[in-house]
């Protein structure tokens, strides 16, 4: 069984336009994989099953639907295609989880299972972006670091309006993926909403294979800075590595650029939070709802600095997921001050269950809550220290964010 849990919103689940994911991302967008017995769904004519919980309902309409289709439909030149009665139970079974008005809780008929194993494997082809629902509009959480998308100019909060002229209004993000996904070479045309602008405009992307960084580390002056791109599974190991350096480096001043980072591997977040943290601290906990007793992630009590260590961690509309249980741990937990604006709200768990050897069904089953009990996916983390990066600012190659961050971890 894997247990690893990508928290995406949102892979998020906000999801990764090179990964089926959420968001994601993540669809981290939170999905956790695990190892089911194959389950075959049996319709019986009579409106009835063996599952106490779906006695009552009356399946005869649908059946009479079905009939009536079977009988009557004929193809038009609006008509894609005629669907065999395979298709049929999988089309049924996507109605079934959209009606539960979640956008990440989906079913994936072959073709889209496929292709998310093939993405959760590493196989990378498309524009390199995370995107989410956000207020039922269909958003970019963050574009990955060097990616078509990144240099094409898309950015964190873009709001998605049109796919190669295909409108997106109640388009769920897996079709959204699917639309935006490719060949590597070929052209996508995204037309975006972005705050500051008054009319939406369009943005041509090229795709390309995709190469995601893991992290960068420099030095400003005494202070050391990690940016983290991701929480994928080198994740932990490269942050275990960085942190050696900013410990022979003498400095004690950190500064942990989260910004832009969609999530990945709750396994990661919490590793990295051990790091700073006494055993058995609260990490972030996993509420169901009372249909299961929550869980809650403890630190492994790793906890190699002491009181000296001064850090300010960086976020923004595009940290979400794992990247905003990092932070609040750290933040709730009095180790880190937060500089920036106000994170995605990505804080969601999906658990993908095969539902036969080919399908499957993603379906959110918890939410996240902070040390203190607060719901990431209720409004996100609010910084210690609120600033905004204009568009002025990136013409003009400043960074108020990273100069609040200095500020205030000289000031700590």
């Amino acid at each position: 069984m894997n247990k690893n849990k990508l928290v995406f919103g949102k892979f998020l689940v906000v999801f990764t336009i090179t990964l089926l994911l959420a968001f994601g991302i993540g669809v981290y967008f939170g999905t956790s994989f695990v190892s089911k017995t194959d389950q075959k769904i049996v319709f019986v004519s009579n409106g009835t099953n063996s599952d106490t919980s779906t006695s009552s309902v009356n399946l005869q309409p649908f059946w009479d639907a079905w009939k009536v289709l079977d009988n009557k439909f004929v193809p038009t030149v609006k008509a894609s295609k005629v669907i065999d009665n395979q298709e049929k139970v999988w089309g049924a079974i996507k109605g079934l989880a959209s009606e539960y008005g979640d956008p990440y809780t989906v079913f994936m008929p072959p073709e889209d299972s496929k292709m998310f194993e093939s993405d959760i494997s590493g196989n990378f082809e498309g524009v390199g972006m995370e995107i989410g629902i956000k207020d039922n509009q269909l958003v970019v959480v963050a574009p990955l670091k060097g990616t078509p998308a990144e240099n094409s100019g898309i950015k964190a909060g873009d709001a998605i309006l049109s796919i190669d002229d295909v409108k997106t209004e109640s388009m769920s993000v897996d079709k959204a993926v699917k639309l935006i996904r490719g060949k590597a070479g070929t052209i996508v045309n995204i037309k975006v909403a972005r705050e500051g602008k008054t009319e939406p405009f369009v943005i041509k992307i090229t795709r390309g294979l995709i190469n995601v960084p893991t992290l960068e580390i420099e030095k400003k002056g005494d202070i050391f800075v990690i940016k983290l791109y991701n929480f994928y599974a080198p994740a932990s190991d490269a942050f275990r590595v960085a942190l050696r350096e900013f410990i022979n480096s003498g400095t004690h001043k950190l500064i942990l650029d989260l910004r832009g980072n969609p999530g990945g591997y709750l396994e990661s977040a919490v590793d990295m939070a051990s790091f700073f943290l006494p055993v058995g601290k609260v990490v972030v906990s996993e509420a169901f709802g009372g249909k299961a007793s929550d869980v809650i992630y403890r630190s492994k009590g790793y906890d190699i600095f002491n009181d000296t260590l001064r850090m300010v961690i960086l976020a923004d509309g595009g940290s979400a997921s794992a990247s905003e249980i990092l932070a609040g741990a750290l933040k709730e937990q009095g180790v880190a001050k937060l500089v920036g604006v106000k994170t995605f709200g990505k804080g969601s768990v999906q658990e993908l269950i095969k539902l036969t050897p080919d399908t499957s069904l993603k379906v959110t089953i918890a939410k996240w809550l902070t040390p203190k009990g607060n719901s990431i996916s209720e409004g996100g983390l609010t910084p210690d220290y609120e600033v905004k990066f204009t568009a002025k600012d990136l013409t003009d190659k400043k960074d108020p964010q990273m100069e609040k961050a200095i500020e205030v971890v000289n000031s700590i």
